[in-house]
């Protein structure tokens, strides 16, 4: 994905100057104004690191003397490690704010820890300890202590007495009705510990925000009561007064149409939207959905999604899902009862539109679309109108998918010139560059995904392009790219033939061709090379083509694995075009010609939120999906389309993508393990049912609004349904499809539905990552597995610890849930398999992505694969992958008949931080320069009381194991189309 770095961006990072043990720099000093360091006695302090580095100093001359301590190398890593302690206590508070000095020392622990100075942490740990016992021992000795002073605040510019009952009812009422665990004491505790003496009010409110979270992993229900502490302060800043939950309803009925006004005033939302009546639709919004975040889902939308006016936000939660709902609603008759029954859908987390229509919907730039594939011509004029159609669909629109097949290999003749070719690889720099450059105004960085089919001459150039070695003018380090593979080569590579490369410019029909057609020409093709008449070719083994495809996908993580004849046998629009590439998520599968430029977009059903009883809910499925085939609709007339080329296509085809997440969520629910012949079957019934409603709905709003304009001669059309094109693609290979044929449903009723109606949408099904919504609404993203039961995301706005739900409340009921557990999953990277005490039942059911072998995902995949009628998102887990593994694993995609794959995750690749023991302080991310590399498992810091050097010992022996395998996605890039 392509916002999967966790190291803050040097568009972001007020780090960068950070002082170094000599002393500090300007630009550090003025990083650090809005920084300040509470003292145990309650004196508040500037933030001046240099300081850390002084003790860090300490530290090591302490423990290897004066002579040991005082080389280059040892001030060098001291300088390293303060940088890196200062970063994550900015990080923290990316705002400014107060630390309190054991925060720091927190810091300066686990930045040893991490850097591998296990001695010298140890040393620290003892050191700490020591003065802690110290410091209690002078306390008892002293006479009784006076009562603490009274703290002032700064309350809108007045200095009053903060005032400590309403402190704790704020708290207490987030608290409330969230279980007997969750308490407002250690919240009160750990805020009050944060205060100082004439602080800001504001800080206060985020003070006590910052001391509910640290409590998150110690029982999940925490992150309700962080997010309603959130939401009080949005509401602070958007209303501009306390209000109390109980009175939000008629808060929210009075602010609605003002917020309407003000952001119609302020030229951020359509004037149309004043049109509506909005006292009808305010009435309509439920406060009391606010209470339904989780702290990470409201975070997020305050970060990135209200709209806000010289920032400070206008949006609230509520006023948001109907502003992306009135939105959507411009052009029906009856537009408040449509706005009010969209809102329904998104407010209940039911399902969830893509990030753009959720950022544009209702805005004055509605650009609510997801996804762009285009096709590049072989000329000169084509290849930089097509760099250019990018620029523009980057600046305004998602993510790309190129195809780049037709421009010529390295060394074909060029007829203008008389001269020979420079290949794909050249352009495909400018394309990089492009997409790097233009950015959304600084948003996001541009995301683009370049795809080639395998019989390219230039291919194994192609597949060493995310190589971080060679020539560097022939890398693109920002750009994705994946393999379009025929089916002729995979069958060669089964039946260990050869395989014959080209140039397109002396086989330009090859481009459009598939199935029985390709191989006809192909084979034809490959008999005059033999006789010398086509030049240049290259002729290789299958088999060593397809082995360095796997090893440069497992060293780079592409080009990804995807199959043309599958998406091109199974596509319903076959008529009408030519399949030539995904999308840059791997979910898309539609047209692409000079003339067209395939759009999509995209929503997602969370299925969650569709299981009753123990089974689907069928009849809630069934509203809910009706209900999200309109709104994905109704994009497609209201989107801002920055080429024509798009708009004429989306228009003509009417393709949108009805997606899913929870499914993992799901799983659990149903108290089904993920890697089982029963999630299996899961996947076939939920998502036979998910298509089953979704193209009915699409046939009854042909009905209501007419068949998309080529339907004639469709798949559709023919009477032929996507479950039925397995058999086509059975005879088009000649075998190699072994898929599970049952259903479940009467899919007979439903082809002479459409017999009848028509569809009003091409493709209308496709399961995109969902890896920003599912945060939205608190679930696991898209089919995905889980990657860890406890760990932490870290973003710029700061760490965001994510813990099991469902595991906690099952280790709960067994008696099983205490510290000793919280240490246990995170010395052993969120994976409960080496806990003995654990059951074996809890452990299979709560099992990690790493732990479920990718043979269960592929098979999932299938029965989901033959009732879509795009594609999915499909990542790989691979623990110890092997060239074996790998081989089989892919092997098995393609034979179960999965049109595309998305990346190959394996274990040594990339990691995932896990959250220290410590309840007061989250990691912060790694500044490794690397960028990406292996994290250490947090050290385990227990109580004072039990601190020896043999717990240290250990603590920093756990520091060394590499933590769990997965780079999250940054939640400030939602703009990249991989967080949808």
């Amino acid at each position: 994905m392509q916002a999967a770095m966790n190291t803050p961006s040097p568009l972001h990072d007020n780090t960068a100057h950070l002082p170094t043990a000599q002393g500090s720099t300007p630009a550090a000093t003025q990083a650090f104004a809005h920084y300040q360091i509470i003292r145990r006695n309650g004196a508040v302090v500037p933030f001046e690191p240099q300081k850390i580095a002084v003790a860090m100093m300490k530290a090591f001359l302490a423990v290897h003397g004066t002579q040991g301590a005082a080389s280059a190398s040892v001030r060098e890593v001291v300088d390293t490690l303060t940088q890196n302690v200062a970063r994550a206590l900015m990080r923290s508070r990316p705002g400014g704010g107060t630390f309190h000095i054991e925060d720091v020392q927190d810091q300066v622990e686990l930045g040893l820890m991490r850097g591998g100075h296990h001695e010298i942490a140890r040393a620290y740990v003892l050191y700490r300890e020591r003065r802690t016992q110290e410091r209690a021992r002078q306390s008892e000795q002293q006479s009784p202590a006076a009562p603490a002073p009274l703290l002032h605040v700064l309350d809108r510019g007045e200095r009053v007495a903060l005032d400590l009952n309403r402190l704790q009812s704020l708290i207490e009422s987030a608290c409330v009705n969230l279980g007997a665990d969750v308490k407002a004491d250690p919240i009160v505790a750990e805020t009050m510990r944060n205060l100082y003496d004439g602080v800001p009010m504001d800080e206060v409110y985020k003070a006590s925000i910052l001391a509910a979270r640290t409590l998150i992993e110690k029982d999940p229900d925490y992150t309700y009561a962080t997010a309603r502490l959130l939401l009080h302060t949005i509401v602070r800043e958007v209303i501009g007064r306390d209000v109390a939950q109980a009175d939000m309803g008629q808060a929210y009925l009075d602010y609605f149409p003002q917020f309407i006004h003000k952001g119609v005033e302020n030229d951020l939302l359509d004037e149309r939207l004043q049109q509506y009546d909005l006292q009808r639709l305010g009435a309509a919004l439920k406060a009391d959905r606010d209470l339904k975040f989780d702290y990470l889902g409201l975070q997020t939308l305050y970060d990135r999604y209200f709209l806000h006016v010289k920032k400070t936000r206008i949006e609230l939660p509520q006023a948001f899902f109907m502003r992306v709902a009135m939105g959507l609603a411009l052009n029906e008759v009856d537009r408040e009862a449509r706005a009010i029954e969209f809102y329904e859908v998104l407010s209940s987390f039911d399902f969830m539109s893509s990030t753009p229509t959720l950022f544009n919907s209702g805005t004055l730039r509605s650009q609510l679309s997801s996804c762009y594939l285009t096709t590049v011509p072989d000329d000169l004029d084509g290849i930089y109108e097509s760099i250019k159609e990018n620029a523009l669909l980057s600046k305004f629109a998602g993510g790309l998918g190129n195809d780049w097949t037709r421009v010529r290999a390295l060394g074909s003749h060029i007829k203008g010139t008389n001269g020979e070719s420079q290949g794909v690889v050249p352009f495909l720099k400018v394309v990089n560059d492009t997409a790097v450059a233009v950015n959304q105004g600084g948003k996001r960085k541009g995301a683009v995904c370049t795809y080639l089919e395998t019989w390219h001459l230039d291919i194994e150039e192609f597949l060493e392009l995310r190589k971080n070695t060679g020539d560097d003018r022939r890398r693109t380090h920002d750009m994705n790219t994946a393999n379009w593979i025929p089916d002729l080569f995979m069958r060669r590579v089964m039946e260990k033939g050869t395989w014959t490369l080209f140039s397109p410019s002396n086989v330009p029909d090859l481009h459009d061709l598939f199935g029985a057609d390709f191989e006809k020409a192909y084979v034809a093709y490959e008999e005059k090379a033999a006789r010398g008449e086509i030049k240049p070719t290259k002729t290789v083994q299958a088999t060593d083509m397809w082995r360095k495809m796997l090893t440069m996908l497992f060293e780079t993580g592409h080009p990804w694995i995807t199959f043309k004849d599958a998406c091109n046998v199974r596509s319903p629009q076959q008529h009408a075009g030519v399949v030539h590439s995904s999308n840059l998520c791997t979910e898309i599968t539609l047209n692409t010609s000079d003339t067209e430029t395939a759009v999509c977009n995209l929503g997602s059903v969370n299925l969650l939120q569709h299981i009753k009883d123990g089974q689907i809910d069928h009849d809630k499925l069934k509203r809910t999906i009706t209900v999200a085939m309109r709104m994905l609709d109704n994009v497609i007339d209201i989107n801002y389309y920055a080429v024509k080329k798009a708009r004429d296509s989306n228009l003509r085809h009417r393709p949108v993508g009805l997606g899913v997440m929870a499914f993992q969520d799901s799983l659990y629910e149903l108290r089904i393990p993920y890697a089982s012949q029963q999630a299996v079957e899961f996947a076939d019934k939920s998502m036979e049912a998910i298509c089953y409603y979704a193209y009915w709905a699409s046939t009854e709003l042909a009905r209501e609004r007419g068949k998309y304009s080529s339907y004639k001669g469709s798949l559709w059309d023919r009477g032929i349904l996507p479950f039925d094109t397995l058999d086509m693609l059975a005879d088009a290979r000649g075998g190699y499809v072994e898929v599970d044929r049952s259903s479940t449903l009467d899919w007979d009723a439903l082809r002479k539905k459409i017999a009848q109606d028509g569809m009003r949408n091409s493709n209308c099904v496709a399961i995109a990552p969902t890896a920003t919504i599912s945060n939205i609404i608190g679930v696991d993203a898209s089919i995905e597995p889980s990657f860890g039961n406890l760990s932490v995301k870290s973003n710029l706005s700061g760490e965001f610890t994510v813990i099991n739900g469902g595991l906690v409340r099952d280790l709960k009921r067994l008696g099983l849930w205490d510290d000793v557990m919280i240490m246990d999953l995170k010395h052993f990277k969120g994976s409960l398999h080496p806990i003995d005490r654990v059951p074996a039942d809890i452990k299979a059911l709560y099992s990690t992505a790493f732990e479920v072998e990718p043979q269960w995902l592929v098979e999932a995949a299938s029965r989901r694969q033959k009732w879509i009628d795009q594609a999915q998102s499909l990542n790989i887990y691979m623990a110890g992958a092997s060239g074996k593994k790998l081989d089989d694993t892919y092997k098995l995609a393609w034979i179960r008949g999965l049109k595309t794959t998305y990346y190959l995750r394996t274990q040594s690749a990339t990691h995932v931080e896990m959250s220290t023991v410590n309840t007061r302080q989250l990691n912060a991310v790694s500044s490794g320069s690397d960028g990406g590399a292996a994290m250490s498992a947090a050290p385990a810091k227990a109580q004072p009381s039990a601190m020896d050097a043999a717990a240290a010992a250990a603590a920093a022996q756990a520091a060394a194991i590499p933590a769990t395998d997965i780079k999250f996605c940054a939640i400030d890039d939602p703009g990249c189309e991989a967080c949808q």
